[in-house]
């Protein structure tokens, strides 16, 4: 079983609560009997609050509800009936399509940030994940502890001490330089006249959090919402199983017991030593034969050590680099611009793309894409005709949001010390380098110590500062979401220098400048206080809200 610290709730508290989560005292359970709305809403609640999503709904949610009907509801009326058509559908037919119609809200809480990139790897599932962006971490559980997983194996062994002192010095670390650097920003952001207190704080809060939580390891615990058809999460639960860390197996167990309180025959076949036993096991045996392959090949890379825990700025390659694209790309997608509204071949298009000049490649270009008044006005599927594969060195931190960006294609190598860490600009600024890069040898030690005996859960020991290398290859409909989003001012300076270096390479190594130019929505600018403008607009919407309640009350 993994650590778990359970929440206490009144008698009256659990009364109701028993209406709507299928259990009470594990970190996983599941929705039921409420509008999907309401599950929704207490998901994206569930993002930026340090509550668990019991307790939001105790303390935010079910004073707003009618609830006095669903004192005898009972989730598994109707159960048995649809079960039977199942049967005759799915193992009569073998119609996996079925599974893709019944779906389930899911809470995984107190999971480690390694288990949460593992939990958001599925393409067709969706997640919402509490921020460190957000969400301070230097507030404890209910048992007294810092907020970090302490897997059984480790602390049985005889680094079980060196790995709680370690981390809980770490934890530390980040409490008081986050104290610090909210006192520094605060005086060297003073509050504009026009914004709240409220407004400035938050602002404030939010830039001193992005800068510290580089300070975090990946052990740090979280709460995921996860939204899934019975499909996903066959497949999701099979990957899991054949996971090499305990915690991972651990949480796959809980959420098929917890799944099958509310759409059992959708996963029969998950731990069926025949069906998915083998599945998993193939799983298994296909990622270490092929380690085994590759450390034979070409051991050198397979075992090489890098700078660990030094900074590593000198002689770094590029943080994004794009390594394969076709230049033939923008030509392709012209010629599927056309192709809807044509009774030719796709070459004879390409063909013809090819003999227009700069002036009707324009004006094609501009007629598909059109007026884009928001970035969320995005041209159609011709724009999937051409793709671009980006290798990116980042710290844990930005990768962990980039993973997000699942319709895209995004493979990982293992989270290390080996590429160093990244100190924030502001840390520096603020006088705080030496504190940060004290912890992130500790965290490098750790890691060190950890990964001869427990090579998988040594990266539970990394902190969040420290670079990984990934891949990330997408189309450009996919390259055009993800690049506007992620370039925004309010976002984490980490991944808005990915988002912004992918639109230069676009234009100027690829040189599919039309791609490029539709982007209008791509943010270059510089930016002091990220989140000040979204919390002023926030604080506009509040008192729009309050106005509305006031009138209809009066």
């Amino acid at each position: 079983m993994t650590p778990y610290v359970p929440e206490e709730f009144t008698a009256g508290e659990r009364a109701i609560l028993r209406r709507y989560v299928t259990n009470l005292d594990l970190p996983v359970f599941a929705l039921v009997n409420l509008p999907e709305v309401v599950k929704g809403a207490l998901f994206a609640r569930y993002s930026r609050s340090a509550k668990s999503l019991r307790r939001l709904f105790l303390d935010e949610f079910v004073g707003e509800l009618d609830v006095s009907g669903d004192r005898t509801i009972d989730a598994t009326v109707g159960l048995e009936r649809a079960e039977n058509l199942y049967e005759r559908v799915f193992v009569e037919y073998g119609d996996d399509s079925v599974a893709q119609l019944g779906g389930v809200h899911l809470a995984c809480e107190q999971a480690s940030n390694v288990l949460t990139k593992v939990l958001e790897r599925g393409r067709l599932m969706s997640y919402l994940e509490q921020s460190t962006r957000y969400i301070a971490y230097d507030q404890r559980l209910a048992n007294g502890h810092y907020r970090y997983h302490r897997p059984s194996e480790i602390l049985e062994s005889g680094l079980g001490a060196r790995y709680v002192g370690e981390m809980d010095r770490m934890f530390d670390t980040y409490g008081a330089l986050l104290a610090r650097l909210v006192s520094w920003l605060g005086a060297r952001y003073p509050r504009d006249p026009g914004d709240s207190d409220f407004v400035h704080r938050q602002a404030v809060r939010a830039k001193a959090l992005d800068a510290a939580r580089g300070l975090l390891p990946a052990a740090s615990l979280s709460n995921v919402g996860i939204y899934g058809d019975g499909q996903s999460y066959e497949a999701l639960l099979l990957r899991m199983a054949a996971h090499p860390l305990p915690e991972v197996r651990a949480y796959a167990a809980m959420m098929l017991d917890e799944l099958r309180k509310v759409i059992p025959s959708f996963l029969q076949r998950v731990d069926l030593p025949e069906r998915g036993g083998e599945w998993s096991a193939y799983l298994a045996a296909t990622r270490e034969d092929t380690a085994k392959i590759v450390a034979r090949l070409w051991p050198e890379t397979a075992t090489a050590r890098g700078p660990g825990a030094r900074e590593a700025t000198a002689g770094r390659g590029p943080e994004v680099a794009l390594v394969d694209f076709d230049p033939a790309g923008e030509d392709k997608v012209l010629a599927a611009i056309c192709f809807a509204s044509q009774r030719i071949g796709e070459d004879e298009a390409i063909a013809r793309v090819r003999q227009l000049g700069e002036a009707d490649r324009r004006s094609l270009m501009d007629a598909y894409v059109g007026e884009r008044k928001n970035r969320r006005h995005r041209p159609g599927r011709a724009f999937e005709r051409t793709d671009y594969r980006f290798e990116v060195v980042t710290d844990y931190g930005a990768f962990r949001d980039l993973q997000r960006h699942r319709i895209l294609t995004i493979e990982w190598q293992p989270l290390s010390t080996d590429l160093g860490y990244d100190v924030p600009e502001l840390v520096v600024e603020a006088g705080e380098a030496g504190a940060f890069a004290e912890a992130m040898e500790r965290s490098h030690a750790l890691h060190e110590d950890l990964a001869a005996q427990f090579p998988a859960e040594a990266q539970y020991a990394v902190a969040l500062a420290y670079r990984m290398r990934y891949v990330m290859q997408m189309n450009a409909r996919e390259a055009m979401h993800l690049i506007e989003l992620r370039s925004g001012t309010q976002g984490h300076p980490a991944y808005r220098r990915v988002a912004q270096e992918m639109h230069r390479l676009i234009d100027e190594t690829a040189r599919h400048h039309q791609i490029a130019r539709a982007m209008v929505h791509v943010d270059h600018s510089p930016a002091e206080l990220a989140r000040l403008d979204a919390e002023r607009r926030a604080a506009a919407r509040r008192a729009r809200a309050g106005a509305v309640d006031a009138g209809s009350s009066s």
